[in-house]
């Protein structure tokens, strides 16, 4: 991994700001993460904006679209390439992030390489990875997964750096084809942030929330209602399992299906439970997990969830590999008195407050570079 250095606060300099993602603001975590992180960026740079589809009652609307290969519930759009570079020369970027290998982004990167403007790509989910958990022995998933590769190749040859939020994911953007990359953080809302905590006292209530896939590990949260009816277990989310997570919860009497949520709807839903857990196969970072634990809420995360690699936050939550599951450190934690559950709590929303404040300085350190 061949890293980038990092000028001192007092060097960062006014700087104009684009996004140009596929992802519709909030319907995945690569939609939450940037509309969670230019509002945080705006006070410190000249102008930040995001080109990306939207949803309007229901409505995918920013070109032509499509379902996503193993997901009808998120959809691909084809823009219109004119309007696309005469949106982004208008806004005149210093720096454009590209956050998706899709075609927004992948005709983003070349438009914002010809105009002069600096790429940064965030290398965010590992959809190679993602293609062989859905497809592993059909040709479509040989062919998507060929896709991935190929566009993540395309983007990164315009990009000054990639950025990832692991370094298992920097080690795959540089086999990628990635020729410099960076470590980034994750932020974390105002709406997380700015209203008062009232942590539990106990482990009675449990929150799955996040897409309803293979990669997420469903059967395991299903498999823990099933063997501790003493703890109430809520899945909000929406994606291709969303079936299975109902046929659950009409037979499992501690089992409720919450649906999709807003972003305003999900932290009511995190508030209203002492704990979150995150079983995922294959989890790039886990932005849902340091959310809970900006409320105060016990996180349990699998080994393969990317916020288990960094040092301060694996300390504050909860992590299992092969020799647990979370079945055992449900009924652990469930024994802890209120006192330890209170002081794990607490210290899990410092390390989260930690970590959001790291990550806007880093953020403005590489959109300062020249």
């Amino acid at each position: 991994m061949r890293a980038v250095d990092t000028p001192a606060p007092d060097r960062i300099r006014p700087n104009r700001v684009l996004v140009v993602s596929d992802a519709a603001p909030g319907r995945n975590g690569v939609g939450s993460y940037y509309s969670d992180l230019l509002p945080d960026l705006e006070s410190f740079v000249a102008a930040t904006g995001l080109i990306c589809p939207r949803i309007t009652n229901g409505r995918w609307r920013g070109g032509i679209s499509i379902p996503m290969p193993g997901d009808s519930t998120q959809r691909a759009c084809l823009p219109n390439v004119i309007a696309l570079k005469r949106r982004i020369a208008a806004f005149a970027p210093d720096t454009v992030i590209i956050p998706t290998p899709g075609p927004y982004g992948i005709f983003g990167a070349r438009i914002a390489s010809r105009l002069g403007a600096k790429v940064l790509v965030g290398f965010h989910t590992w959809y190679e990875k993602l293609s062989q958990l859905y497809w592993s022995r059909r040709l479509q998933g040989k062919l998507t997964q060929r896709y991935f590769e190929i566009s993540h190749q395309m983007i990164f040859r315009h990009a000054y750096c990639v950025l990832a939020n692991s370094p298992e994911m920097l080690a795959i953007a540089s086999q990628i084809g990635a020729r410099r990359t960076h470590l980034i953080g994750t932020p974390i809302s105002p709406l997380f942030l700015d209203r008062p905590c009232q942590r539990p006292r106990d482990l009675s209530t449990v929150l799955f929330a996040g897409r309803l896939a293979a990669e997420k590990n469903l059967d395991a949260v299903i498999e823990a209602a099933r063997a501790l009816p003493f703890i109430q277990f809520s899945v909000a989310g929406d994606g291709p399992q969303r079936g299975v997570v109902e046929e659950a919860a009409r037979t499992i009497p501690n089992l409720h299906y919450r649906g999709w949520l807003s972003r305003p709807q999900l932290i009511e839903c995190v508030d209203a439970h002492d704990a979150l857990v995150l079983p995922s196969h294959v989890e790039s970072f886990g932005t849902v997990a340091l959310e809970a634990m900006s409320r105060e809420r016990l996180v349990i995360v699998s080994d393969r969830c990317g916020i288990a690699q960094w040092p301060e936050l694996g300390q504050a939550l909860t992590q299992y590999g092969p020799g647990s599951s979370l079945i055992n450190e449900l009924s652990t934690l469930a024994r802890l008195s209120e006192f330890e559950i209170s002081r794990r709590a607490r210290e899990g929303r410092r390390a989260a407050l930690h970590h959001h404040r790291w990550n806007r300085a880093g953020w403005l350190r590489l959109i300062a570079l020249e």
